[in-house]
């Protein structure tokens, strides 16, 4: 029997299994997770495991479909309440260190693995779930550099230069430590940003932990990670 595509989002039992070896991803890798460990966790065979996922790849690449899923919804929402392209970027730089935090797991998880996504077939959709990503970020940088608030440059190596700063915040960001994921989002944004504004006297208020910005993306990770209302049922 095939496995079930991605299985992410999936209620009861397939569920369950994808939060069991994400986690197990965000501690000890791809490589250190097994079917074994997840099915005493669960109290399930590992024949039951195939039959929701088939591999271990494809459970992998349940990870990755869901998680950029995820943060597709989010940053769409981002976009839609905040309206200027130095604000849209100023969000999804807090968001980037926001996920430190928010949905800590999937992040570790996915971050520390990757370098997988180019040389396996079976993550295709993940590659090109990221890749939608990647082009909002880039639209937010054309339009910034169209309407003169962002110095000329190449989208393209700019949005690569900024999502590979925050992709490696798994290996050193600690929830625990003396700086919180807001403390370093402002950082990151007044750096990015005092750098492409043509006038980044205005990069501080962007990168204000206290600001509008950091409540607006507060509000969009929040909103979309809430269950969806049942539709209501026609009066008879």
């Amino acid at each position: 029997m095939a496995a079930r595509r991605a299985g992410a989002g999936a209620p009861g039992r397939s569920g369950h299994i994808l939060e069991s070896f994400t986690r197990r991803v965000a501690q000890s890798g791809y490589d250190g997770t097994n079917f074994s460990d997840i099915a005493a966790e669960l109290g399930i065979s590992k024949g039951t495991i195939v039959h929701h996922y088939g591999t271990k790849d494809r459970l992998l690449a349940a990870l990755h479909e869901s998680y950029m899923r995820r943060r597709l919804a989010e940053a769409y929402l981002i976009m839609s309440r905040l309206s200027s392209p130095p604000e849209q970027l100023a969000g999804m730089l807090f968001a980037f260190m926001l996920y430190q935090e928010h949905d800590r797991d999937a992040t570790v998880a996915f971050q520390r693995e990757i370098s997988r996504l180019a040389d396996n077939e079976t993550l295709s959709e993940g590659v090109r779930l990221r890749g939608e990503y990647l082009g909002l970020v880039r639209g937010i940088l054309r339009k910034g550099t169209e309407s003169g608030q962002f110095r000329e440059g190449d989208p393209n190596l700019q949005s690569l230069l900024m999502m590979g700063s925050a992709q490696w915040a798994w290996t050193w960001f600690d929830p625990s430590g003396p700086h919180t994921a807001e403390e370093v989002g402002a950082s990151l944004v007044d750096m990015v940003l005092g750098g492409l504004l043509t006038r980044p006297a205005t990069a501080p208020g962007l990168a204000d932990p206290d600001g509008a910005v950091l409540r607006i993306v507060r509000s969009c990770l929040a909103d979309a990670a809430a269950p969806s209302e049942p539709p209501a049922t026609p009066a008879s």
